[in-house]
């Protein structure tokens, strides 16, 4: 942050080391940034949120039951709620990877805090007025702070990033099943053609998927309710209040306008994250089921000419730089790519997850990173696709049309009519001397018009029943 070699002395318990003068940070999070130059990637909004949300939940429970002066606790708190706003963003400089328990980031946030309720309080920074462990982190441990912190913003990220976009999604596939139900188009089945089906039903399979996905993420939230603060170092709740976990659980539930509540057991909850492992698999099995609705829509309007061309994409922009005039389906593609993405992170979550000794987790913060990594990526690539592409692709009505009357999935629905030997023969004839189903039926003398009429109707074949029967 000095560019110009200003620095101040700040102390820890291993001794003397320079921080940036400017920087709210101490002593611990310079060793922090000096051992862990690993990948320039630091935690993100949601995360340092919800560090200052457990700092400012943490000072007022601690102010409630007496153990943090009410003038230093108001200071945390406010200099907490700074955090939480997003205002000292540019304070949390350490890596991801770091110590597996994530302590450098909790003492980074302790070191911001205090040094900015100092200031506040009119005094200087450094001064240790509000002193990091003895205040900020009172009754706490970087042990349930961090895990505490995880569930926090895991929470956040589902409820106000990726279900809300996720919905959006949802409407306007809905839109689109209506709208298409009326076309009438060639199924397919291991890609080769198949009894007709009427658009938009197969796009009310796309919305279910959404529908669907969005409950199963829903359905994670329990487990992230449950907050591991008042475990401190393994469980025991060494050197905090036994009201303390429950109080701040109360005060994190109002900050975040969401519920939480303190963890059924504190020991699994800092030696094990099965909740984040089953969250993100909630979140994997999304991306999954948006993977394959963006593979249908590229292959429908694959084309314009010479592929399946039943949809027509959004021209978004231009599609190569050599060819004129082509346009891809990039919105669609980049759902495809997010997949393979969180597909990735979900390995390291599921082994991280997995992973620990006796009574603590140590993939911490690599867990946090790769959950909310995905859960962002999948809000962003949800609006994305339902605003860019889906709300914009129109049917293809006479091409659909078209293809239908061509197929010889056709006589499937010969089968109770004429018997599935001589529907069989049919569509071989009809393939191999190049004409319809409904023509080489009718010069066979297997039905006459008016029974082909009824049992090749396209759009009848897309509704449950047994065609020709009275």
């Amino acid at each position: 942050m000095s560019e110009d070699g200003d620095y101040r002395i700040e102390r820890d318990s291993l001794g003397e080391m320079e921080v940036p003068a400017d920087a709210y940070w101490g002593a611990q999070t310079q060793r922090a940034v000096e051992n862990f130059p690993i990948s320039g990637i630091g935690f993100g909004r949601r995360f340092v949120r919800a560090l200052g949300v457990v700092k400012k939940a943490a000072a007022l429970a601690n102010r409630d039951l007496g153990h943090v002066d009410e003038d230093v606790a108001a200071a945390i708190a406010e200099a907490a709620g700074e955090v939480v706003a997003g205002e000292h963003d540019d304070q949390f400089p350490v890596d991801v990877f770091q110590t597996g328990s994530g302590t450098s980031s909790n003492m980074n946030a302790n070191e911001v805090i205090a040094n900015r309720a100092a200031e506040i309080m009119g005094e200087g920074i450094g001064d240790r007025v509000v002193h990091p462990n003895d205040h900020v982190n009172f009754g706490q441990s970087s042990n349930d702070v961090i895990p505490t912190a995880m569930h926090v913003a895991a929470l956040e990220a589902v409820e106000k990033d990726l279900m809300p976009a996720l919905e959006e999604l949802h409407a306007a596939l809905e839109e689109k099943e209506a709208e298409f139900d009326g076309v009438v188009k060639t199924g397919r089945t291991h890609l080769q053609d198949a009894t007709p089906v009427r658009l938009g039903q197969e796009f009310g399979g796309y919305r279910a998927q959404v529908q669907k996905g969005i409950k199963r993420v829903a359905d994670t939230r329990y487990h992230l309710r449950e907050l591991a603060l008042g475990g401190t170092a393994v469980g025991t709740g060494l050197n905090t209040d036994p009201e303390f976990p429950e109080l701040a659980a109360e005060y994190v539930s109002e900050e975040t306008n969401t519920q939480f509540r303190e963890a059924d057991n504190h020991f699994e909850a800092q030696a094990a994250h099965d909740a984040m492992a089953e969250a993100h698999g909630a979140l994997r099995t999304v991306a999954g089921s948006l993977n394959k609705i963006a593979n249908d829509l590229r292959l429908l309007a694959s084309g314009p000419r010479n592929g399946l061309g039943e949809i027509e994409q959004p021209e978004n922009q231009p599609g190569s730089s050599i060819m004129p005039g082509k346009i891809n389906p990039v919105v669609a593609e980049a759902v495809n790519q997010v997949h393979k993405q969180v597909v990735g992170n979900d390995a390291a979550v599921a082994a991280g997850a997995a992973e620990g000794q006796i009574d603590l987790n140590l993939y911490k913060p690599v867990l946090a990173h790769n959950f909310l990594q995905s859960a962002k990526l999948l809000a962003n690539v949800s609006s994305v696709f339902g605003e860019r592409f889906v709300a914009k692709l129109e049917a293809n009505e006479e091409h659909c049309a078209e293809r239908v009357e061509q197929s010889m999935a056709l006589a499937t629905a010969l089968n109770p009519a004429i018997g599935y030997d001589k529907a069989s023969e049919v569509a071989k004839t009809a393939l191999k001397e190049g004409k319809t189903v409904r023509e080489v039926v009718l010069e066979k003398g297997y039905l006459s018009e008016a029974e082909a009429d009824e049992v090749l109707d396209p759009e009848a074949m897309t509704h449950t029943g047994i065609l020709g029967e009275d």
